[in-house]
């Protein structure tokens, strides 16, 4: 018996086209009632739909028709059902930021990164506490990126993050252009860290907070933990899965 599979793409005309014959080929079970949900696009559309249907837990296996497709598998018509019962899963959990500006408390949930950024020509001024232990008592910088495993090949490692393989319960703590220390260069840490930024001359020096693409501005502090009350499961095809590309991703030159 085929598979229940709901198919949702990205908005590229290429992929239109393929969500016409996929759904023709395998017909579509819709939302309510799929096993699995497959994703046309590239990775930012699976950011979406990873946050679009986190409430229903379904796998989502994602097929690429975007310019990188780190978390997406090769696009093949043929054979999906065959590719869906072998593919391996990976278990993400998001991190949830809480963003505090002068109209009170923004939450919002990450499955890439949690980025602070300053919005003028003016550096940023950050104070790092984790765990309630101030770590750093000012680092003036672009901005600073806190990624999960899932996203350290993503922008963190655009700004030299280390690459986390997906089961390492380790979030990467990545600075954007350091100035002061200007030799720091992050920190690694336990995915049950609490970490919260104090944005030093708010006014002076406006910072934006942004959870994958949810942003909020002129915040003033930024607290962010990996909610593991909240997860979804990625599917990959074998031999080409997350740790594969995380691992193969380390030895490019």
């Amino acid at each position: 018996m085929a598979p229940k599979i709901h198919f949702a793409a990205s908005e590229a005309p290429e992929a239109q086209a393929v969500l016409s014959r996929l759904t023709e080929l395998y017909g579509d079970a819709g939302p309510d009632s799929a096993a699995y949900i497959v994703a046309l696009g590239g990775d930012g559309f699976m950011l979406h739909t990873l946050h679009h249907f986190l409430d229903r837990g379904i796998p989502i296996y994602g097929m690429n028709f975007g310019s990188v497709g780190f978390l997406m598998n090769e696009f093949r018509e043929e054979d999906l059902p065959e590719r869906l019962a072998t593919a391996i899963p990976a278990r993400v959990h998001p991190l949830l930021m809480k963003a505090e500006a002068a109209q009170g408390v923004t939450e919002a949930l990450a499955f890439n990164e949690v980025s602070l950024l300053r919005e003028t020509r003016q550096a940023a001024k950050l104070r790092i506490v984790l765990d309630g232990k101030e770590r750093l008592k000012e680092l003036i910088c672009d901005g600073i990126l806190v990624s999960t495993p899932a996203g350290s090949t993503a922008y963190s490692l655009s700004a030299h993050g280390p690459i986390l393989p997906i089961d390492s319960a380790l979030l990467a703590m990545t600075p954007l252009s350091p100035f002061r220390p200007r030799r720091w260069r992050g920190a690694l840490l336990p995915h049950q860290a609490k970490i919260r930024f104090d944005i030093l001359e708010p006014e002076k020096r406006p910072v934006s907070a942004t959870a994958d693409n949810f942003e909020v501005r002129d915040v003033t502090a930024v607290e962010i933990a990996e909610d593991r009350t909240k997860s979804m499961t990625m599917l990959f095809d074998l031999g080409h899965s997350l740790d594969e590309r995380i691992l193969a991703e380390q030895f490019l030159y």
